[in-house]
């Protein structure tokens, strides 16, 4: 059976036909690729930029006076270094508590099927339909005077990590691709002698490294690209995360340091993503079909 295009064949057999297609397509491509690419060229470049050029108008394509010392400047006078350690250890805090977590919540209403599980699926699936910024008054009053401990939590990491902990949809995504195990090969181990904790640890775990890098990459994404939260349980200066310190020592800093400084902590997540693209993609398909 031949695949059915927006073109026939036929047509794009012609040289006519050839040029359309391709000039359409270059169109397009280069369209989506100044578009997404656009900005970023500006954040890169204008961090190489002195004072003036950087505020000119109309603004320089490339810079006139490149000046790369804006960047060492700005990982000394915002204290970039500080503010990445932390930055890094709330993120892979969160992690740790989420691969902990999600993957025991997941497992448990893949294969042990509990009670009302379906029900508590779908109550979890539904708090992805609330807005965020909704929930942030209850989760800092919480985080204010902790129930039943009554323990204050600002300015400690647990005020980072422990709303990261339940995320719906990394629950949701690894429930997935736990589905799509064979039910066979646990039924085996079953019989073998192994128990679910087993079963998890020496089977399901190595299965589902794609979908664990997945959740990972969201993980650290998520914590490393937040700002309003961080701002709000994060007052100590010694302790903010990288979003927060840069715009808390963003007042009297030349407008080319500060886009030096928000370039350096635009790498970590691009670097993340340019790596790891293949299993993002792989792991979000992972589980999408059983067989």
């Amino acid at each position: 059976m031949s695949t059915r295009t927006l073109i026939s064949p036929a047509v794009l057999a012609r040289p006519r036909g050839k040029r359309l297609y391709w000039s359409a397509f270059a169109l397009v491509v280069g369209g989506f690729t100044l578009v997404f690419l656009g900005p970023l060229y500006w954040l890169v470049s204008s961090g190489f930029k002195d004072t003036q050029e950087v505020v000119r108008t109309p603004p320089t394509l490339v810079p006139e006076s490149f000046t790369p010392e804006n960047y060492s400047r700005a990982w000394e006078v915002m204290d970039l270094s500080s503010l990445l350690f932390n930055t890094f250890y709330y993120a892979f805090g969160a992690l740790v508590f989420q691969l902990v977590l999600d993957v025991a919540a997941a497992y448990s209403l893949s294969k042990l099927r509990p009670v009302l599980g379906k029900a508590i699926l779908g109550m979890m699936l539904a708090t992805l339909m609330i807005p965020a910024t909704v929930l942030v008054v209850p989760q800092y009053l919480t985080v204010l005077d902790v129930p039943i401990v009554e323990r204050n939590l600002l300015n400690t990491p647990w005020a980072i990590w422990l709303p990261s902990v339940t995320n719906a949809f990394n629950i949701f995504l690894l429930k997935r691709f736990f589905d799509s195990i064979p039910k066979e090969i646990l039924d085996a181990a079953s019989i073998d002698g192994a128990s679910p904790s087993r079963i998890l640890w020496s089977i399901v775990l190595p299965i589902s490294r794609p979908i664990l890098g997945v959740v990972s990459i969201f993980a650290v994404v998520g914590v490393w690209k937040d700002f309003l939260w961080p701002m709000l349980t994060l007052p100590d200066p010694a302790k903010q995360t990288l979003n927060v310190g840069i715009y808390s020592l963003s007042n009297g800093v030349p407008v080319n340091v500060l886009i030096a400084a928000l370039t350096i902590a635009s790498l970590p997540t691009l670097l993340v993503f340019l790596v790891f693209q293949r299993n993002i993609m792989g792991g979000l398909t992972a589980g999408g079909l059983k067989g």
